[in-house]
């Protein structure tokens, strides 16, 4: 399960606690302009230095790579790499997670060049990157909780921090779990 954005801070917080309480591992894609990370950044540190949450890089402001000189799609990537490097003390490579999963040759080549080797998109969704219901939310985990996927959820917005218990609930019923990218690739 990866969540992305960090829009809305108390989701943020929410999810961060979820995790807590439920030793569930997660990867947060993370845009380093949302306040939302330096809000949280006391809970948050320790489930990052212990591992179970992992920082990936989703560039500074959730532009469209695509639509960007090489230089701007650098700036994008290198700006939170620092702020992840200055604020949590991570290093987020080699995960670079695109806006919109939008990515080319060049913007695959610039990130590699700063050692984003590693493009990472999805194959479900809460379809949550937008306003919906809770309703629609378990609908969604109940389709693409399965083993080895990479489930998208976005940390936007309230509806989703109403079905935790159903998240969990679905998980420990077809006996998965949930991993960091890290536990994954490379380990």
């Amino acid at each position: 399960l990866t969540v992305d954005d960090g829009v809305n801070g108390e989701v943020v917080r929410l999810y961060t606690q979820f995790a807590k309480d439920t030793g569930l591992r997660l990867t947060y894609f993370v845009n380093g302009v949302n306040e939302s990370w330096t809000d949280n950044r006391d809970l948050l540190r320790p489930l990052v230095d212990s591992g179970q949450i992992q920082l990936g890089n989703h560039t500074w402001s959730h532009p469209d790579l695509t639509n960007l000189s090489k230089a701007a799609v650098a700036e994008q990537i290198t700006h939170t790499d620092r702020f992840l490097a200055d604020v949590y003390g991570v290093d987020a490579r080699p995960f670079l997670r695109p806006p919109y999963g939008n990515h080319d040759a060049d913007v695959r080549a610039t990130a590699a060049d700063l050692g984003y080797t590693a493009t990472t998109l999805w194959n479900g969704s809460l379809s949550d990157s937008t306003l919906i219901t809770e309703d629609y939310i378990k609908q969604m985990a109940d389709k693409y909780f399965t083993p080895q996927s990479i489930v998208i959820g976005h940390l936007n917005h309230l509806p989703v921090t109403h079905v935790y218990g159903t998240l969990v609930d679905l998980i420990r019923s077809r006996n998965l779990r949930t991993v960091t990218l890290n536990d994954v690739f490379l380990h």
